[in-house]
Formats: structure tokens, C-alpha cells, sequence
């Protein structure tokens, strides 16, 4: 993992697999993107590559990674660079990170590569710190079901100046990422992100190999968190958010819509989408999602958060309004006034122009 292109990535995985083939064991290279980075090539010489498969696309042919011919080989390690990749439609599978998984199924090791920008869970800050909305994204829960991550880490400096020199990428395409993404500010913010992560990662291998016994850590208090899913677009957002904080706190995670019909047939189709959209998103990030039937929405989050011993409750935050606001709660007044007894964290959708 690194916090950007050019750091070093594929070279190391490619030097991993050179030392596991050295060791006499069965490896293979499942897709490597060379970049023309002379150095990467090089690294790459006297592995065992898998053809790559092409796929007709509207006209075009686009070169993927075979993962079939790779479970027909069954090789014990292969190494696959870009992992965040989104597969040609029509491929087997839609993500190259899926491909992996399937790898995995058979018991295939797996080197592979990605940026931090790639996480999910910071998806919002990323684009907070870089104005990019990072479209290919992983799963947090994928990466950590890595046996191993290593934070290959460069200085923005020196990663500036391997620009300039030409070894990331040609003079042009070089020259266009210094004014755009490549911005020193830029590069600098992200690192952070990425030994924090690392950070994480530590303490988290930590605490799940410490020993037992009387040397072994005392158990933290067990949280669990509770997401408000409305069809408001900044719930994508707030799932992010709270997914990220209960990674961190080792907490259990819900994601709860409230309506008067538990299937969603009394709203609106665009709403009704929306919901379901942002439920099969907190799905594929391991968050266990319901919807409760109710009317008085605040009542039903508290007494759920109540019955499930919830801890904290993540609410996007209401539009500002300027009357009465002492006659006619929001939701979040509501929730606040009926759970005195639990954390209610209210997330508000910032901008990068930093309005709220």
C-alpha cells in the first residue's frame, strides 16, 4: 500500500515474488501494469507471466487479468498489481478485487497493489483533500483480511522528484500531475492518511495476537453504533464515517432506514432507490442493515439503539432552519432529548470550500 503512483508499489511486490521464486516456490505474475517504468520492468524479468484475456467492449478491445487461466494454473503465489481495478462490463467479475477473492477461495496466496485513496471509509476525506472523487474504491473489510500490509512509504519530495525526472511518467503526463493531483500539499495530506492507516494496522495486529493471560490487554468496553439511512445523498457519507469509527473502536455496526411500511412501498420510487442504494452500501461494507416499520422515526431509532444496547447513533445534519426551532424539533433535538444515555454524533457534509 502507498498514498500514491510512483512510491513504489508493483517494484516491491515484484521483488516479494522474485525472493519467493528464489525459494523454490510456484509463482506467477496475474496482471502488471509496467507503466514503461524501466526499473519495474526490469524486476519483472524471469517470472512467469499469465496471458492477459481481451474483452469487445462497444467497438474497443481492453486487455484484463485472466483470473480463470490463473485457478486453471493454481500456482501457490501470484502477484496482481492494481488491485482497486474495475473490470471491463461483460468480465466475470466486476472488480479486480473480487478476482482476488476468488484466488483466495482456492487457496492461491496473493501479492497485491493499491493506494490509500482506494479505502472506502475515506473516500469523503480524499476528496475533502484533493477535489478528486475516487471512484474505484475497496471495502475496508477486504484489506483487513490481508495476512500482511506494507506501507511502502517515499517522501512527496522525493516523489517530486521522480517525477521531474521522468521515472513515474513521461515528460507530459508528468508535467500534468505536478499542476493537478501531484501538488506537494496534496501528496503530503495523503501520506498522513497512509501511516495512520498503517498505525491502525498495528494496533489492530496487535490487540489480535496479545497474548492471554495476566499480560494480556484489558478488554475495551464493547460499542455498538447505530447509522440513520435516509434517502439524503450525505448518507453515503455518514456510512463511511461511521464504518471508519467502528473499524477503529472494534464495534459493531447497524445501518437502520425508519418508514410507515417495511418495504418501502409508501415512498416515492426515487426515495424508495435512494434507501436501497444506500442499504446495499452499508452491505457490502459488512454493516448489518434493517428497516423499521414506524411512524415516529425517532422513537424507533432509540428504542432499537435501547433494545441492542447501541452506544452511539450517527445522524447526517438537518438542514439549518430559522423558525421556531423550539416548537418543532428536528429529528437529531428529538433523539438527542429521548437518548441521554448514548452518544448521538451528528455529520455534517462539508465541502472543500469548508461550508457546512
Amino acid at each position: 500500500m502507498g498514498y500514491a503512483a510512483g512510491v513504489g508499489k508493483t517494484y516491491q511486490m515484484l521483488a516479494e515474488a522474485q525472493d519467493l521464486k528464489a525459494k523454490g516456490c510456484d509463482v506467477v505474475v496475474g496482471y502488471f501494469e509496467p507503466h514503461s517504468r524501466k526499473d519495474t520492468i526490469e524486476k519483472a524479468e524471469g517470472l512467469e507471466f499469465i496471458p492477459r484475456r481481451k474483452v469487445s467492449y462497444r467497438g474497443g478491445v481492453y486487455e484484463e487479468m485472466d483470473a480463470e487461466a490463473i485457478l486453471a494454473r493454481k500456482p501457490r503465489f501470484a502477484a496482481v498489481d492494481e488491485f482497486p481495478h474495475t473490470n471491463v462490463p461483460g468480465s466475470e467479475r466486476a472488480k479486480r478485487w473480487e478476482d482476488v477473492q476468488a484466488l483466495l477461495d482456492v487457496g492461491i496466496n496473493v501479492l497485491t497493489t493499491m493506494n490509500i485513496q482506494h479505502l472506502e471509509s475515506l473516500n469523503d476525506q480524499v476528496w475533502h483533500l484533493t477535489g478528486i472523487r475516487v471512484r474505484e474504491t475497496i471495502p475496508d473489510w477486504v484489506v483487513q483480511q490481508a495476512d500482511e500490509v506494507v506501507m511502502i512509504d517515499l517522501t512527496p519530495r522525493a516523489l517530486l522528484h521522480r517525477l521531474e525526472r521522468g521515472v513515474v511518467y513521461g515528460r507530459e503526463k508528468a508535467e500534468r500531475a505536478m499542476r493537478n493531483f501531484f501538488r506537494e500539499s496534496t501528496l503530503v495530506a495523503l501520506r498522513e492518511l497512509a501511516l495512520r492507516q498503517a498505525a491502525h494496522e498495528v494496533e489492530h495486529r496487535m490487540e489480535v495476537d496479545s497474548p492471554s493471560g495476566d499480560d494480556a490487554q484489558i478488554p475495551r468496553k464493547a460499542h455498538r453504533i447505530l447509522i440513520h439511512v435516509t434517502p439524503d445523498p450525505q448518507t453515503a457519507a455518514l456510512i463511511r464515517r461511521a464504518k471508519r469509527v467502528s473499524d477503529f473502536m472494534g464495534a459493531e455496526c447497524f445501518a437502520l432506514a425508519v418508514e410507515s411500511s417495511s418495504d418501502l412501498a409508501n415512498l416515492p420510487e426515487h426515495d424508495r432507490d435512494s434507501i436501497n442504494r444506500h442499504l446495499n452500501f452499508a452491505r457490502n461494507l459488512h454493516i448489518e442493515t434493517r428497516i423499521l416499520e414506524g411512524e415516529d422515526v425517532a422513537s424507533a431509532l432509540v428504542d432499537f439503539a435501547r433494545r441492542n444496547e447501541i452506544t452511539q447513533i450517527f445522524l447526517s445534519r438537518p438542514p439549518v432552519r430559522k423558525w421556531f426551532p423550539v416548537f418543532f424539533p428536528s429529528l437529531a433535538q428529538k433523539i438527542v432529548s429521548l437518548a441521554k444515555d448514548m452518544q448521538v454524533v451528528i455529520v455534517s457534509d462539508r465541502d472543500r470550500r469548508g461550508k457546512h
